[in-house]
């Protein structure tokens, strides 16, 4: 219904190259003042052949009085403007003359001026202050559009007179009317945008007065001078350029002999008409049709005014509801929780029904809102075709969106729908939702047949007498201070994220700084307490070494351990402590260089690193049954010391971890992907639960009593750094008594490029 037939839209109504028959017209050349074109009834009018016009300077032709040259010649009209010069008596009566330019060249108008109709705006000056006070009287914009039709008619003396309002289609709806009762009533009645196509809308806007003295009119000819071709004539601001054939014949289908209009522009926009109608042919004097473009452009004013009073009652009671909403959002810890806990605040806010927000692919709904599955449908859609727009809107989703209606929770269930962006990289939006508004319009003749092809030419529609048609699958329309509101709280959720961000980069900018600073603490303890720890360990043994001889005569003597034997078990327990701290030393001054020492990179044969970690751990194998199951591992970008660390220490771990078993096995295999390559360690042993993996990887965590496996609680911590390092991550799986596997990634070369590792 809103489609605007392909041949009425490419109608070349700018340039017709034919005038109505109230008048004659001339073009002049703006430079050289020749006649370049005339209509051919400017003999007829004047009693000067048109062919003896063209060709020749307007002041030569002899045409018109010199008061009207000269002030022709004097004063060119600006763009988009036209310029009365004064009256003309020529042998058929007496034609006003106005002039605008097009393109390089003056158009000259001379309209005939009906003796019947006399007056002037001087003479309608009292009447024009009357109306003008009643209009800005009128409360409500209902009594303006009834008031402003009663005006016109009485100004006119046409026998019906129309407001007619445009809507977000551009579908026509007749909210005002005055009339007698020669022509019936439309009021109330709808009007499809093809009936005044998009071109047509847009020369309404451009030339605000159009007068069809008499609809059937013989088109008059515009003659131009020999010569070189001149281009098509824009007629675009003349008032006596020919309309559409398509357009004539709309009129005598409606039963109306002429027509005048009016132009309503509010803000540069085309907001609608004011349409008089008349049963015969009937002329509109060029001082009635300036004080109805006068009163048509004080009533946009008021318009406006309206427009702008109700919006902004109505933004400041949104503003007091999202007031609230912000102070809700800023109490909470995440501004989700703020809308979604609130859910009477977040739906009054544009007046919706249901609500989500969706966030990192989480989705919390409210109200009559669709599930998850309709609502993350949405959300692609809506990334995918308006993914440039920070807010979207629209009343029929199902228009907007074929197929959606299953999605949505069915038909009718959403309709309307608006949507704010909150981030594109994470596909982030707050939605509202409305419910369909069935209703019931009525039609000015069936819309469906607004146009037809007969014999290869369009033609209008016959009757419209008054057709219902029943509206389904739209809500209410989004109003503009709706639109504000939610653009609003989408800029302060905005602020409360990168507020969040910004308290977040501190800290994280402090924990880092907290880190380098014990970093830097735990390197030098570690690396300073080596030496201490060695030492103890070196003079327990030496002082062990002076006492065993003695411990050994005495206990032959005595024939038992005694005193002396203690003492031993004391420097045992000293040296195996000192050994203890010393390997926990060890592993704090590793986990310290994995931070700070700069990464290495090249080129790592797996396969020999690992030959090379199990022949080190051999010792550790002494006494034991253990099968190892070893995969093509083969070559990484990786630094290689600290390589060698995550598979020591994983195969180290599986060696410890499957003491009990009368056959330990471990395996060790890779696998690739394009993203990475990822190592897996394997054994059977005690392995661990689950419910506590997040402490696997912590320093000093253990999951196994120290008396029954021993360790520092350091060296995953230490691989889950190395990985971090690296650009990629370390992470377990295990049950208790079934084993368990540590897996290690690192990235490909151009991952790790990208992560600039």
């Amino acid at each position: 219904m809103t489609t605007d037939p392909p041949a009425c839209d490419q109608e070349p109504i700018r340039v017709p190259g034919h005038i109505q028959p109230q008048g004659f017209l001339l073009t002049i050349d703006r430079k050289s003042t020749e006649v370049l074109r005339a209509s051919a009834n400017a003999g007829s009018c004047t009693g000067v052949d048109a062919g003896d016009l063209l060709g020749r300077p307007l002041d030569a032709t002899g045409l018109l009085p010199a008061v009207l040259l000269t002030d022709i010649l004097a004063h060119e009209p600006q763009p988009r403007l036209s310029r009365t010069h004064g009256i003309a008596a020529f042998t058929t009566g007496h034609y006003l003359v106005t002039s605008h330019v097009s393109g390089d060249e003056r158009v000259i108008e001379c309209e005939f001026i009906d003796p019947a109709f006399k007056g002037s705006l001087d003479l309608l000056y009292p009447d024009m202050r009357a109306a003008i006070e009643s209009l800005q009287q009128d409360p409500t914009p209902a009594a303006l559009f009834q008031n402003t039709a009663r005006i016109v008619r009485e100004l006119t003396g046409f026998d019906r007179a129309l407001v007619y309002a445009f809507d977000a289609q551009y579908n026509g709806v007749v909210v005002g009317e005055d009339r007698n009762d020669r022509l019936p009533s439309y009021f109330d009645l709808r009007f499809p945008a093809s009936d005044i196509p998009a071109q047509a809308r847009e020369l309404y806007r451009l030339n605000r007065l159009r007068l069809i003295a008499d609809a059937a009119y013989a088109p008059v000819p515009i003659l131009d001078r020999e010569g070189p071709g001149l281009p098509p004539l824009d007629l675009s601001y003349a008032v006596l350029r020919s309309v559409s054939p398509v357009h004539v014949e709309y009129m005598r289908n409606m039963g109306t002999a002429s027509s005048f209009s009016v132009s309503i522009v509010v803000e540069g926009r085309l907001w609608g008409l004011i349409s008089a109608h008349h049963a015969q042919p009937r002329s509109v004097p060029h001082h009635v049709r300036a004080a109805c473009d006068f009163l048509a452009q004080i009533m946009a004013m008021q318009i406006e005014a309206h427009t702008r009073s109700s919006h902004a009652a109505e933004r400041v009671e949104r503003q007091a509801v999202q007031a609230r909403l912000l102070a809700s959002m800023a109490r909470e810890e995440h501004f989700v929780q703020g809308l979604v806990r609130h859910p009477e605040d977040f739906l009054s806010l544009v007046d919706a029904h249901g609500a989500a927000v969706v966030l990192n692919d989480a989705c919390h709904t409210v109200g009559a809102a669709p599930d998850e599955a309709g609502v993350a449908a949405l959300v692609a859609w809506l990334a995918e075709a308006h993914g440039d727009r920070d807010i979207y809107s629209t009343d029929s989703l199902a228009e907007a969106y074929p197929g959606m209606a299953e999605l949505a929770g069915g038909e009718g269930a959403v309709a309307g729908l608006l949507a704010v962006q909150i981030s594109q990289v994470h596909r982030s939006y707050v939605l509202w939702f409305r419910p369909e508004v069935v209703r019931t319009v009525r039609w000015g003749g069936d819309p469906r047949q607004a146009k037809t092809v007969s014999a290869g030419r369009l033609h209008p529609r016959l009757s419209f007498e008054s057709w219902q048609e029943t509206v389904r699958h739209r809500s209410a329309p989004w109003t503009e201070p709706q639109l504000d509101t939610a653009a609003l709280l989408r800029n302060a959720i905005i602020g409360i994220v990168m507020r969040k961000a910004e308290e977040l980069a501190d800290l994280t900018d402090e924990l880092r700084r907290s880190n380098r600073e014990l970093e830097a603490f735990s390197y030098s303890v570690s690396h300073d307490l080596r030496a201490p720890f060695r030492h103890i360990v070196g003079y327990a043994e030496l002082l062990k070494d002076e006492l065993q001889p003695k411990e050994d005569a005495a206990a032959a003597r005595e024939g038992a351990a005694g005193a002396g034997g203690r003492s031993l078990r004391y420097i045992d327990t000293i040296i195996e402590s000192a050994h203890t701290a010393g390997k926990l030393v060890d592993g704090l001054l590793s986990f310290s260089q994995a931070g700070r020492v700069s990464l290495a990179r090249e080129d790592v044969d797996v396969d020999r690193m690992v030959a090379l970690c199990r022949h080190l751990l051999q010792p550790e194998l002494r006494g034991r049954r253990v099968e190892f199951d070893v995969g093509h591992l083969g070559h990484v970008q990786a630094d290689p010391t600290m390589l060698r660390q995550v598979f020591q220490n994983f195969l180290s771990n599986a060696i410890k971890y499957t003491k009990g078993r009368e056959v330990a096995k471990i395996s060790v295999s890779a696998t690739r992907t394009r993203a990475a390559t990822v190592f897996k360690v394997e054994d059977n042993g005690v392995g661990f639960d689950m419910a506590y993996v997040g402490k696997l990887f912590g320093v000093f965590q253990r999951l196994h009593r120290m008396e029954d496996f021993e360790g520092t609680g350091i060296g995953l911590a230490n691989v889950r750094r190395i990985a971090e390092r690296h650009g990629g991550s370390a992470w377990a799986e295990g049950a208790v008594d079934q084993g368990a596997s540590f897996f290690f990634s690192i990235p490909n070369r151009e991952t790790a490029e990208n992560v600039g590792a």
